[in-house]
Formats: structure tokens, C-alpha cells, sequence
């Protein structure tokens, strides 16, 4: 049997653990139709916590009830894709291509010789006149539009703001439509911050985290099992164990522990070798990526965090870096934003991700400032 574990960022696995109930009320805001609150939220979480995955399970499940779903990330020009994408949803659906009568040449006789008349482009419908005719369309036949936008917390200011005027609007109107975003939890509160994005304050807030160790333990023995590999309940938990409830280890840890398996049963040693793999593809694959994004400065207060085996205090930080605690502050403020660190109490911080300490301690040369 092919493996059934998908370790790749965004990648829809093969068992969603322990999101379902957010996907079941999702489709209870499908059914009560226009206007219901699940038809408009903001999806937060850390770095490789399955917010795409996320995103992606509620297109779906949209898709499975008839809705059309227009999947975008957040980026420049993100109105017209998505105005372009609205007209060629409609084409499809009626059946034709909808194209426009640009001109109209009429020849009569004038003195032997002839008169033409030539009509104006039609003007080019605006984003609200695309998109209401497709939820138009989509009403008459008992369905809606979803959208979903992924890394909202890096789309441009004025681009969300357009976007939230024209689906306020919609739904003001009683249009079939829903919005789905997800980012960054520091982030997107930064983002919300600006007032003219009021109207997404009011989206309701999922914020994923890890999920229960124990829902790990009956998710990978349940897909080892389906599949034909045998997981004892001791392997199992070992397993659930090393992958911190986070979601993306989740699925390297079983990819990993089933390529290292055989036939038969899941023995210990396929376990221990499939874990250890699991940990160095997460460091190459997470850490490295997301600590080459940050500046010395950050990286070093992350090594100074690395001594603690816990929560570390930021007074502590500050005299490990020989700096006021205030100057730390900042670059907390910036490691928060980017889903490094998460707040672990008054005063203090954590890592976002597991591993990433134990990762900071064997690459420490190579990432503190000179």
C-alpha cells in the first residue's frame, strides 16, 4: 500500500485530527445559508499547526455541498485574480463564453457609397458587479461562493481593505457568500488593528493549536491499521508522544515510522529510527527555512531562549544578550508576529513549535550574531 501519510506543507492528510467539530459547524453555517457566522473567520495558528490544511478541508467541504470555492493567497493584484476568476466561474456555469459585443459595423447605401456605425465597448464591470452575478446565478440554483485566502496577514493594506467593503456589501445584500482567512496569530492581530478592517473583527476566530496527544495515538494506529501495519498501543503513544500534538510532525512522524517499517508489524526499532527521521526532516524542512528569514538579532535571542528546558523569563533573555529589557521586547514583538514564539505567561515566552529548541542548541554556532 502506498503511504498514506502526506508530510508536505499544505497537503491534505489522509485523517484530519482533531479538527472535527470546527468542520462541522462550518457546514452547519452552510446549511443556515447567507449571513451565519461560520461563513466569515479567520483562521489562526503557529507555523505548520495545518492552517492550509485547514483551509482546504472547508473548501471541501463547500465543494461537497455544490458551493463554488475560489482558493487565493494573500498577494499583490489579489482583487483582479479573483474579479477574473468570477467572470470565468459564470461562463462556465451558464454553460457559454459570455463575451462581450465590442463593435457593430452596419453598411446602407448613401449616395453609392456607405455609413458605418460603430458602438462602444461595454464598460468593464466592476469586482461587485462580477462577483453579485455569480452569487446571483449560485442563489437561483441553491448554492454559494466561498473564498478562502491563505497568509492573509501579508496581503496589502488597501487590498484587504476593497475586500472587506465588497463582501460586507454582499452580504449586506444577502448574497451566497462566504470569506475564509487564515495567518499568523500576531500577525493578524496587527492586521485587524487598522480601522478600516473593522468589519473582519467581527469574523469569528479559530485558532488552531496542538492537538490532543491522545487523538494522535488512535489517529496513526487507526490509519497504520487500515492500511495493513499493525500499531501495538505501546508504539502508538511513543509515536503520538514525538510528535508534540503538532500537526505537520503528525504526518512526518507516521510517513517516516511507515517507510521504516517493512511488512508486518510496526516493530521498536522502525519506531525509533522513523522518529529520529521525523525530528532532522522537521529542523530541514521548518527551522531552517524559518530561522534563514530572520535577522541575527532575532536568532540570537532564540539560542539565549534555547538554554532554558522550559518557558524562559525575558528579564533572563536580556541578561543573556547583555541588553535592556525593553530592546528585547522589540524583537519579541517581532518573533511573536512571525509564529516563532508564542507568550507562555506574564513576562514570559516559549517556543511555537516543538523541536525548535533542541534544534537552536545544535546549530547555536552558526546562528548567534558576531
Amino acid at each position: 500500500m502506498v503511504n498514506p501519510f502526506k508530510p508536505t506543507a499544505g497537503a491534505t492528510p489522509p485523517l484530519l485530527v482533531g479538527r472535527n467539530r470546527v468542520i462541522e459547524e462550518f457546514l452547519e453555517s452552510l446549511d443556515d445559508g447567507p449571513g451565519a457566522p461560520g461563513l466569515l473567520e479567520l483562521i489562526t495558528g503557529a507555523r505548520g499547526v495545518g492552517k492550509t490544511v485547514m483551509l482546504t478541508a472547508l473548501g471541501d467541504a463547500a465543494r461537497g455541498r455544490g458551493w463554488v470555492v475560489v482558493d487565493e493567497t494573500a498577494r499583490e493584484g489579489l482583487m483582479d485574480r479573483l474579479g477574473a476568476e468570477f467572470t470565468r466561474q459564470l461562463s462556465q456555469l451558464a454553460g457559454k463564453e459570455r463575451s462581450r459585443l465590442t463593435s457593430l459595423s452596419l453598411s446602407t447605401p448613401l449616395g453609392g457609397g456607405s455609413a458605418t456605425i460603430e458602438h462602444a465597448p461595454a464598460p468593464e464591470p466592476s469586482w461587485r458587479q462580477k462577483a453579485r452575478a455569480l452569487t446571483q446565478w449560485l442563489a437561483e440554483h441553491g448554492t454559494g461562493l466561498l473564498l478562502t485566502i491563505d497568509e492573509v496577514h501579508a496581503i496589502p493594506r488597501e487590498e484587504l481593505r476593497a475586500l472587506s467593503a465588497e463582501v460586507q456589501h454582499l452580504i449586506r445584500e444577502g448574497a451566497p457568500i462566504g470569506l475564509l482567512m487564515a495567518g499568523l496569530p500576531k500577525a493578524v492581530e496587527e492586521l485587524l488593528n487598522d480601522d478600516i478592517t473593522t468589519f473582519l473583527r467581527r469574523a469569528e476566530r479559530i485558532e488552531l493549536s496542538e492537538v490532543a496527544i491522545d487523538d494522535v495515538r488512535e489517529a496513526l494506529k487507526s490509519t497504520f491499521d487500515t492500511g495493513g501495519k499493525t500499531l501495538g498501543n505501546e508504539l502508538a503513544q511513543e509515536c503520538a508522544n514525538a510528535t508534540g500534538g503538532y500537526p505537520f510532525m503528525i504526518q512526518l512522524v507516521g510517513y517516516q515510522v511507515w517507510k521504516h517499517s517493512g511488512e508486518g508489524p510496526v516493530t521498536r526499532p522502525a519506531v525509533a529510527a522513523g522518529t529520529t527521521a521525523a525530528r532532522l526532516r522537521l529542523g530541514n524542512l521548518v527551522h531552517a527555512p524559518a530561522l534563514r528569514d530572520l535577522s541575527d538579532v532575532d536568532r540570537t535571542m532564540l539560542v539565549c531562549m534555547a538554554k532554558d528546558d522550559g518557558p524562559s523569563q525575558i528579564a533572563d533573555i536580556a541578561e543573556r544578550m547583555d541588553r535592556p529589557v525593553n530592546y528585547v521586547s522589540v524583537y519579541r514583538n517581532r518573533l511573536l508576529a512571525a509564529g516563532i514564539i508564542k507568550t507562555a505567561g506574564y513576562g514570559k515566552v516559549d517556543f511555537a513549535a516543538p523541536y525548535l529548541r533542541e534544534y537552536l542548541r545544535e546549530h547555536a554556532a552558526h546562528l548567534v550574531m558576531e
